[in-house]
C-alpha cells in the first residue's frame, strides 16, 4: 500500500540494473531491498558496505538533484563530528529506465535500528543520546541559521498542520486533550540561538547495541534551528525515567525542554493518521510519543 499519493515504484530489478548500468564497478555485488518504516526513501543494500537510497516522491529531477547534493553536503560534515557513526556520501545516481530521479549512495552502517530494539528503558542510552546532542550542538553554524520550512523555527507556523491532523485524528486519539496541549505549547516563546540539529532523532535512524546508541542514520537534515529541536528523542525514544537522565546531561531551562517537547508534538501528531494503515508501525510511533508528552504535561 502506498504511502503517500505521488509515491513511486521502485522495483528491485529496476534497482539492480540501474546499479549495473551506472557503476559497473559493483555489477557484481548483490542488491538487496532493505525492509523498514522510512517513509521518504525506498532503501536497497549493495554488497556487504553500501546502501542505495530512491527517494520515494515524485519531484521535478532538478529539484531532487538539489536535495540530494544538499543531503550529501550535510552528511560530510557531519562526519566524525561526534564518536557515533553517520553514513558518508559515496555517489548520486542518475535516472534512468523505470526510475524517473536521481538517487544516491553511502556507506551502511551495521546495526539494529531502535524500531527493532528498543532502548527505551536504558539510562546508558539516553547518556549516549545526551552525548550526542551535545556534539551536534558543538559544531560550528559558521553564521547559518534556520530557513527551512519545517520543524525547527517558530511553531506557530505549524497551527494549520496541528489543526488538520486534529480533525483527522478525531476517531483515533483524544483530540480535546491534544488541541488543549498545543494551544499551551504552540506560543512557547524562542530564546536561545540556532545550533546545529540532526532534525529528525525517531527510532528508525538510531542504531542501538546492547542498549547502547550505536549510530545515527538520515543524516542529510544536519543544519542549523531551534536547540530544541533535537529534543525530540526525549519522547520518541525513552520512557520516564531515562528521558530526566537525557534531561540532566543535556541541561539547559525550563524554557528549551518544553519546546522540545512541543517540537514532538508536532511530528508525532501527524503520524497516527497518516500512516495508519500504509505504515502501522510508523503510525504507532506517532501514537506512542503523543502518549509521553501527554504524560509529561506540567
Amino acid at each position: 500500500m502506498k504511502m503517500h499519493a505521488d509515491e513511486l515504484a521502485v522495483p528491485l530489478e529496476t534497482v539492480r540494473a540501474l546499479v549495473a548500468g551506472q557503476f559497473p564497478e559493483w555489477k557484481d555485488l548483490p542488491v538487496r531491498r532493505v525492509a523498514g518504516q522510512g517513509t521518504v526513501n525506498a532503501i536497497f543494500r549493495i554488497g556487504e558496505d553500501l546502501a542505495a537510497r530512491f527517494p520515494l516522491e515524485a519531484r521535478e529531477p532538478g529539484a531532487a538533484r538539489r536535495w540530494l547534493e544538499a543531503e550529501a553536503a550535510a552528511a560530510r560534515e557531519l562526519l566524525d563530528a561526534t564518536r557515533f557513526r553517520t553514513p558518508e556520501p559515496i555517489a548520486l545516481g542518475e535516472p534512468g529506465e523505470g526510475y524517473p530521479l536521481p538517487w544516491s549512495v553511502q556507506t551502511w552502517l551495521p546495526g539494529v535500528v531502535a524500531t527493532e530494539e528498543d532502548p527505551g528503558e536504558s539510562e546508558a542510552f539516553a547518556r549516549d543520546l545526551a552525548e550526542l546532542i551535545a556534539g551536534l550542538r558543538a559544531v560550528d553554524t559558521r553564521g547559518r541559521g534556520f530557513t527551512g520550512g519545517g520543524r525547527g523555527g517558530d511553531l506557530t507556523t505549524h497551527d494549520a498542520w496541528v489543526e488538520k491532523c486534529l480533525r483527522e485524528s478525531e476517531h483515533l486519539l483524544d483530540v480535546p486533550r491534544l488541541r488543549a496541549t498545543w494551544t499551551a505549547l504552540r506560543t512557547l516563546p524562542r530564546e536561545a540561538a540556532d545550533v546545529m540539529n540532526h532534525g529528525d532523532l525517531i527510532p528508525g535512524n538510531i542504531l542501538v547495541s546492547a542498549g547502547r546508541l550505536a549510530g545515527v542514520l538520515d543524516v542529510g537534515g544536519f543544519g542549523p534551528a531551534d536547540p530544541a529541536l533535537d529534543l525530540v528523542g526525549a519522547w520518541h525514544l525513552l520512557e520516564s525515567g531515562p528521558r530526566a537522565v537525557l534531561r540532566e546531561r543535556v541541561g539547559g531551562g525550563d524554557l528549551e525542554w518544553a519546546r522540545g517537547r512541543a517540537w514532538a508534538f508536532v511530528q508525532a501528531i501527524g503520524l497516527v493518521w497518516y500512516y495508519l494503515d500504509s505504515n502501522p508501525g510508523m503510525s504507532e510511533m506517532g501514537r506512542r510519543t503523543l502518549g509521553r508528552v501527554l504524560a509529561d504535561a506540567p
